[in-house]
């Protein structure tokens, strides 16, 4: 493991190539400038962090490092709360450690003063709180790394909550964005690195910021999940219903959800007499909505999948939402469906197909590696399975035969992690790749696209 001093020495090294890439780049003075700023606060930030860590290790406290790392992303603000949430989210793809500190950047991060959401929504709707609403809770529900929302009652007696925007937060996006995409540069200079395409993750992530940012296509892309669900009969699988005219582009007024968490396994047990019947239910429509729409939940950790006091699934938050063309779908479902079965030569001609690996690949051979990397995943309940053993084997064939996957692949996979945490704590038998309710049910819709 680094020492801390040297990891302070890199992250100087960091800021100072970071410094001269912008200053001597091309772009308007003001933006340079005000990237610039953000940057010396960024290097301030952790070198301050580094310079905690090493006292503390020179007293002699162990395990300081999640802790330390959270409190630097919080103050660092959105951006890094954001990749917080990714690492809090993604069990197998970090240390437990990390995992279990950053779940608490999930929603419970430091919100911002009532006075500054008084004056959003004074701004933005053009009027007093006391005129908009009947009753406005002046302490958050909830704090997240771009939002924080309050409970509220419309004057008709309606509950609802208001989703209010985190002050200057495009402006700090923006300059993080820029930091992180050049770092993502350098960092694919390393051969193997550039394979898991670091490059395009930042880029990826970058946009879905920006397209959180607008609560207007939050607020029409839960209109549309609404109509999908009522389309295709699943009435107990819903969105908030929005209200429209207290809503705009940093603001989102909606129906109130009562219910918990589903990672909170006694209370989801007390409302649910089958647990894994209820998952595979909710895998079903999120599949179903995927394959026969091209439109998913893109980001369903736990602050964002609720288990509701009259029995229904409940999704928050769709400032992140995958949408795929027709052809991507159907590479997406045989893609499911080669996996399921254990078909693992189709399994490459897709991955082919999507430009994930070159043509001039040995089909047959990276079939075999494919096999013996994601074999346990298809024989092991996810309640005995450890990632821990099968991520290397998954990185060696990828790095073998320099398969690089594509954006829409990574969004897809990053949701099936999730579901995999919700698996181990309420279904620990389930295998959802192998589970036939699943298979047959993913089996029919994908028929469903190709005679489409």
């Amino acid at each position: 493991m680094l020492s801390p001093d040297l990891v302070a020495l890199g992250l100087a090294f960091v800021v100072a190539l970071v410094a001269f890439a912008v200053l001597r780049g091309d772009r308007p003075l003001a933006v340079a400038f005000a990237t610039l700023f953000r940057l010396a606060a960024t290097g301030a930030v952790f070198l301050r962090y580094a310079a905690i860590a090493i006292g503390k290790k020179l007293r002699g406290e162990r395990d300081i490092g999640p802790g330390l790392v959270r409190l630097a992303f919080e103050e660092l603000g959105p951006t890094y709360l954001k990749l917080g949430q990714i690492i809090g989210s993604s069990h197998g793809l970090f240390p437990d450690a990390y995992c279990r500190e950053f779940q608490k950047t999930l929603d419970r991060v430091k919100p911002f003063a009532y006075a500054d959401v008084e004056r959003t929504l004074t701004v933005e709707l053009r009027a007093r709180p006391d005129k908009l609403f009947a009753e406005l809770d002046p302490a958050p529900l909830a704090s997240a790394s771009i939002a924080q929302v309050h409970a509220a009652r419309l004057h008709d007696g309606r509950r609802v909550v208001v989703k209010i925007q985190r002050p200057h937060i495009e402006r700090r996006v923006i300059a993080d964005m820029r930091i992180l995409r050049f770092i993502a540069q350098v960092i694919s200079l390393v051969p193997t690195v550039e394979l898991a395409n670091p490059v395009g993750i930042i880029e990826d992530f970058g946009s879905t910021l920006r397209e959180e940012l607008d609560f207007l296509r939050e607020a029409a892309n839960m209109d549309e999940f609404n109509r999908i669900m009522e389309e295709l009969g699943h009435g107990d699988v819903r969105a908030p219903r929005i209200i429209h005219e207290l809503t705009t582009s940093r603001i989102i007024t909606m129906e109130r959800f009562y219910g918990v968490r589903v990672d909170d396994v006694e209370k989801v047990r007390a409302r649910a007499e089958d647990t894994e019947a209820k998952l595979v239910y909710g895998l079903r429509c999120w599949f179903q909505s995927m394959i026969l729409y091209g439109f998913f939940h893109g980001d369903v950790h736990a602050g964002n999948l609720m288990m509701l006091d009259d029995g229904a699934l409940g999704f928050l938050d769709f400032g992140i939402i995958g949408r795929f063309d027709q052809k991507t779908r159907r590479q997406i479902a045989e893609y499911i469906v080669a996996f399921a079965l254990g078909d693992f030569k189709t399994l490459g001609r897709v991955l082919m197909s999507m430009g994930a690996v070159s043509s001039g690949v040995d089909i047959d051979a990276m079939a075999k590696d494919l096999e013996k990397a994601y074999a346990p995943i298809l024989t092991t309940s996810f309640g005995d399975l450890n990632y821990g053993s099968v991520l290397p084997d998954i990185l060696r064939a990828s790095v073998k035969h320099r398969m690089r996957l594509p954006r829409e692949f990574i969004l897809v996979t990053k949701q099936m992690l999730y579901f995999d945490r919700y698996a181990k704590l309420l279904a620990p038998k389930l295998n959802i790749f192998s589970d036939p309710r699943l298979v047959s049910a993913i089996s029919e819709d994908v028929m469903r696209v190709r005679m489409s």
